[in-house]
């Protein structure tokens, strides 16, 4: 083993939302370059909008991306009703809430059991699983579809719901549903604490001391709270926008972010880390041992914390169906029609911020701010930090072809741990300057 130079280039990044690349460049058996290439074409989102009606806004950027459409939706309407100074009823929160843990339930699902458990198996895809592991294939589709029923229930359709709007919700739960989905929630527990033990028995681990940033809330349910990082900043939603510096990544059609000056992680490993006291009593009961290992600057437990709120999911999804009962309530309207609002959720992967100014009832301009591209920096370095240390080992100069194939195979894993969505993520202009 000694120092050589190599080019390693992943072309289509496998099992993650949308399209991505990666360039590596190792020279003298140092790491000199890592690009991380969001391939997904522009989106012009934030264009498209403008002009349009601030209440159909919503459901226009829920386009965005089918696997989060409804954080898309819900970020928006947020950011929409602070706008316009509408003050939703406690039901319509309580609605949006279970939304939001119906997308948490079915969109995690698919990246642990689809695009995860590949990568702890060592076969390219689920249904490579051998006899023995076979029922997996059948948990995962339960758990998905227990999301799915629950987002049909409270929101009308599993993607791009249409019952939540700005000022509330068109329609309430069928009573005559909501014993069925809540037995339905309850008998995919068992296979999150399947799953949960899977991924607690990884050894995987890539730790680097980061800064996490997340919304922190006082049940947990990735809506309204207080922006909190672990370096101790504790901000309100609105000025979010303050603390953060766009980086622009040339060789990429994403732009990235840095939290004050420094590049930081958004998503599931940020949530629990700094907000694991706030989860479900039966959630910290039933995880517990899970639970012992956060704080965590292991990036593979980003797929432990997915797990974890799953269940958190299931278990206040659970009470809210039986404790409260739902009434039929009128689309409160706006009562003025010029302002500027800030929505900010908990996506699946992250803090969503929009920032919406409204001219007599339209869209004057729109500002996004993806989990994906927040995290794209702290990716790079993750993959950067684990090459450098494959390269301090040494590569065999006389066998580049599997010392490739074996980068490839560590950094794919580790840019999947982070769950990036490229769809979301790719809504920016780039400018080429002659």
């Amino acid at each position: 083993m000694h120092s050589c130079d190599l080019n390693v280039s992943i072309n289509k990044l496998s099992k993650i939302e949308g399209h991505a690349g990666l360039d590596i460049k190792i020279k003298n058996g140092k790491v000199e370059r890592v690009d991380l290439l969001v391939a997904e074409n522009k989106r012009f989102y934030t264009q498209a909008i403008i002009g349009r009606p601030a209440i159909s806004a919503p459901q226009l950027v829920s386009r965005i991306c089918g696997t989060c459409s409804i954080a898309h939706l819900t970020a928006c309407t947020e950011a929409v009703e602070k706008a316009l100074d509408i003050r939703i009823s406690p039901q319509t929160l309580l609605s949006r809430k279970l939304t939001m843990y119906s997308l948490m339930i079915r969109d995690h699902a698919l990246h642990l059991y689809f695009f995860a458990l590949p990568d702890i198996f060592g076969i390219d895809s689920v249904l490579d699983l051998g006899d023995e592991k076979k029922e997996l294939i059948h948990e995962a589709l339960h758990v998905k579809e227990a999301g799915n029923n629950l987002s049909k229930l409270v929101a009308g359709r599993s993607v791009h719901p249409i019952y939540e709007q700005v000022g509330g919700f068109s329609m309430i739960p069928d009573e005559k549903k909501i014993p069925d989905t809540i037995k339905e929630l309850k008998s995919v527990k068992k296979y999150i604490l399947n799953l949960a033990e899977i991924f607690y028995n990884c050894d995987w681990k890539l730790e680097r001391k980061v800064n996490f940033v997340a919304l922190t809330t006082a049940d947990f349910s990735f809506l309204e709270g207080h922006i909190c990082s672990s370096t101790g900043a504790c901000i309100k939603e609105e000025n979010y926008w303050d603390h953060l510096q766009k980086v622009v990544i040339p060789y990429s059609q994403a732009k990235g972010f840095e939290f004050e000056g420094k590049e930081y992680m958004v998503g599931s490993l940020a949530r629990v880390n700094l907000n694991k006291d706030a989860l479900h009593p039966e959630t910290k009961k039933s995880m517990k041992k899970y639970l012992d290992l956060f704080p965590s600057y292991n990036i593979f437990h980003n797929n432990l914390a997915q797990a974890i709120e799953i269940m958190h999911s299931l278990d206040h999804s659970i009470e809210l169906l039986e404790k409260n009962e739902f009434k039929k309530e009128e689309i409160i309207k706006p009562i003025k029609q010029n302002g500027e609002g800030v929505g900010v959720i908990e996506a699946p992967r992250g803090t969503l911020y929009y920032w919406l100014g409204v001219n007599n009832g339209k869209i004057r301009y729109a500002n996004l701010v993806i989990p994906t591209a927040q995290n794209l920096i702290n990716m790079r370095e993750d993959v950067r930090e684990e090459v450098t240390k494959i390269c301090a080992r040494g590569i065999d100069s006389e066998n580049k072809a599997k010392c490739e194939m074996d980068i490839k195979k560590r950094v794919e894993r580790i840019i999947r741990a982070y769950d990036p969505c490229m769809s979301c993520a790719s809504h920016f202009l780039k400018v080429r300057w002659r």
